[in-house]
């Protein structure tokens, strides 16, 4: 008789939302709330909906909004999936999405075991959901964590939710296959390391961690065509940023060496005809030495990427040129402020002078760029945060990001800083919501945060908010210049936002009319989404 495959439900995904996402309820951004504002303020225009934007290529019409779910794998999900494939284990993927909205199924046939990524949930609430779900459609079956939230939050994690059998800290490739072995054969995980675990006697137990060799391991691998792929060099960060918590996650910094991002490279364009790569780590211009070898090396690979950075990494022309010739398309900053005490507040580690000289060294260049911002950190007062505002409603140019200060959990570095700063939390089980310290209190934040973002949309023609565009494919038309692409997403978020712009539809829809001859002018129209073609188009 055959031995039955081991079956494992993987549920991994991103997040339920976004932490800004109350600034766009009430538009058609908001999607809960987009059919009835299409029924209601955009009434008197057919009840305009976004999804009737659509442009003609190459003799084809298409949607202006293509999902981006279509082409670009997970990297969470991808990399445990090549885990599991490698170590002989039957997976089947559940999409966290699917458990946010409602719409998740239990796999048919028997599961032994589920895993549940943490790395896109980032509370109490999010998570007992999801573990709710799990309950309720897997029950029974022993559940195992892993991901940022679960390497943090284990303690809490096992004391309070009895239904977790284990987590994973850290390296899963070294636990994962272990704790699956032990747990077909019913046998002990004492030594399995990079594992929590209850003993027999019901007490939480923390064995040892171990960390792999990121050059010695192979990088995950993907099964069929893929245009864009995700890439992680490293693990762990080289700096404190005082906001972040992800080293307390992963506290030994480690890469993988120039030589072997390139191999990897090239063996995801030979077997699944990447064309971009779309590197995830917090900072992949950092060892310099590496960058300067990827630099050298990466101009024969030929394949487009982006990637994270820091600003002072940008240091001159000759850095942005070698880019350019490596081939890459788009570098994410954190510029986090443009107030030199905010920034040393973090502990950043970078000036808001670097801060300009990469903007400055960026704008116009061949290498794209998203800047990202927050209001609102310890010690910042509105005084403070006026220099991000005005850089960003009168200077800056691009996209960019600005995000509400978030007390995410104990470990943030920040609370050093508690005495100094005054940093207080009011509700413990919503910290992100409820904070407050001697600058300003989340409230006051969330204030600034909205009249920053109005007026850019309304007084920066070259200022785009990136806070819808990554659930679809750049560029949304193909046949126009990065330029040309910014200013179609400028206008569809002026069209988006009209309610809360203009909340009498009066005054709003003869914007519409304007905004919709925009479009029109550089080939974008309304159209029924019906005859669109459902081919993927693929931009990124």
């Amino acid at each position: 008789m055959p031995v039955r495959t081991y079956r494992v439900a993987l549920v991994s995904g991103f997040g339920p939302t976004h932490k800004n996402d109350r600034y766009v309820r009430g538009t058609l951004f908001d999607p809960k709330a987009a059919p009835t504002v299409e029924r209601g303020y955009f009434a008197g225009r057919g009840n305009f909906s976004l999804r009737e934007l659509g442009f003609e290529y190459r003799g084809v019409r298409y949607p202006l909004m293509r999902p981006r779910r279509w082409t670009v794998p997970h990297l969470t999900t991808f990399t445990l999936e090549s885990i599991l494939d490698r170590s002989g284990t039957d997976v089947v993927v559940i999409d966290t999405a699917d458990v946010w909205n409602g719409t998740a199924v239990a796999p048919a046939g028997t599961v032994d075991v589920v895993l549940l990524s943490t790395t896109f949930i980032w509370d109490r609430a999010t998570l007992s959901k999801a573990l709710a779900w799990i309950g309720e459609h897997l029950p029974g079956i022993p559940v195992v964590l892993g991901g940022q939230y679960s390497n943090l939050k284990w303690p809490w994690i096992m004391r309070e939710h009895s239904e977790v059998t284990a987590v994973v800290r850290g390296d899963a490739e070294l636990a994962l296959p272990m704790l699956l072995a032990a747990l077909r054969r019913g046998g002990l995980v004492v030594d399995i390391p990079n594992l929590v675990h209850r003993d027999g006697d019901g007490a939480v137990r923390a064995n040892r961690v171990e960390y792999i060799d990121l050059d010695a391991e192979p990088a995950p691998s993907f099964r069929g065509r893929f245009p864009s792929v995700p890439y992680e060099s490293m693990r762990g960060c080289p700096f404190t940023c005082k906001f972040c918590s992800f080293p307390a996650a992963s506290p030994k910094w480690r890469y993988r060496s120039a030589g072997k991002i390139r191999d990897d490279w090239v063996g995801y364009a030979e077997r699944n005809g990447a064309t971009f790569v779309k590197a995830m780590d917090s900072t992949f211009t950092v060892p310099p030495t590496r960058l300067r070898q990827l630099l050298r090396i990466l101009p024969e690979v030929g394949l487009g990427w982006e990637a994270y950075s820091r600003a002072n990494s940008i240091r001159d022309e000759a850095t942005v040129a070698a880019l350019a010739r490596a081939h890459c398309r788009t570098l994410s900053i954190g510029f986090e402020s443009m107030s030199e005490d905010s920034l040393r507040h973090m502990n950043k580690k970078v000036t808001a002078v670097a801060n300009r000289r990469a903007f400055e060294l960026l704008r116009g260049s061949p290498v794209g760029y998203r800047c990202s911002f927050m209001v609102g950190y310890p010690g910042e007062r509105p005084e403070d945060y006026l220099l991000t505002h005005e850089f960003l409603t009168e200077e800056f140019a691009g996209h960019f990001t600005l995000s509400v200060f978030g007390v995410s959990d104990e470990t943030m570095p920040l609370w050093e800083d508690r005495e100094r700063f005054g940093i207080e939390v009011l509700d413990p089980a919503n910290p992100d919501f409820s904070w407050r310290h001697v600058g300003m209190d989340v409230e006051t934040a969330y204030a600034l945060n909205h009249r920053t973002l109005d007026e850019v949309r309304r007084r920066n023609d070259a200022a785009v908010l990136i806070i819808w565009q990554d659930a679809y494919q750049r560029w949304l038309m193909p046949q126009l210049s990065r330029e040309g692409n910014f200013a179609v997403e400028k206008t569809v978020e002026r069209i988006a936002m009209l309610p809360r712009d203009l909340p009498d539809p009066r005054d709003g829809l003869p914007v519409l009319d304007t905004l919709l001859d925009t479009l029109a002018a550089v080939g974008c129209r309304r159209g029924d989404p019906r005859t669109y073609s459902a081919e993927s188009l693929i931009t990124d």
